[in-house]
């Protein structure tokens, strides 16, 4: 078994679609007003996963469920998100679990974490055996 799709609620199409292109994403589905379909490649010559948004009544955003991205160049990502006008909640930080992250949302209000683990993500010093 392997995870390979995620769909969040979107509000606004054209400014999620315009985010997730900004986030590096290419979308592969175009359906406005109510749904996307996006793609990042993994670079390990596999199939890449997929990632989708779809209109929701009355969504207000929240915590959960919290979408991570993993980039090997976080801080310069960032640096290069923000300078195109992203806000983010918190700066890139290297957490107590080892992985360096960093909080935004997309414009319906998701919890984005950028982050970027390494070994670390598959296996930390206390990985269980």
């Amino acid at each position: 078994m392997r995870l390979n799709q995620v769909t969040v609620p979107l509000v606004d199409y054209e400014k999620s679609v315009a985010f997730y292109k900004l986030l590096g994403l290419k979308q592969i589905v175009d359906s406005p007003p109510r749904y996307a379909r996006f793609e990042k490649p993994d670079g390990d010559g596999r199939e890449p996963a997929t990632f989708s948004i779809e209109k929701v009544e009355g969504w207000k955003g929240g915590n959960w469920p919290e979408i991570w991205f993993e980039s090997d160049r976080l801080d310069d990502l960032t640096a290069e998100l923000k300078a195109k006008g992203v806000k983010f909640e918190s700066e890139p930080e290297t957490m107590s679990y080892l992985w360096r992250v960093a909080h935004l949302r997309d414009p319906a209000g998701n919890r984005i974490t950028l982050y970027h683990a390494g070994e670390n993500r598959r296996f930390p010093p206390w990985r269980v055996k």
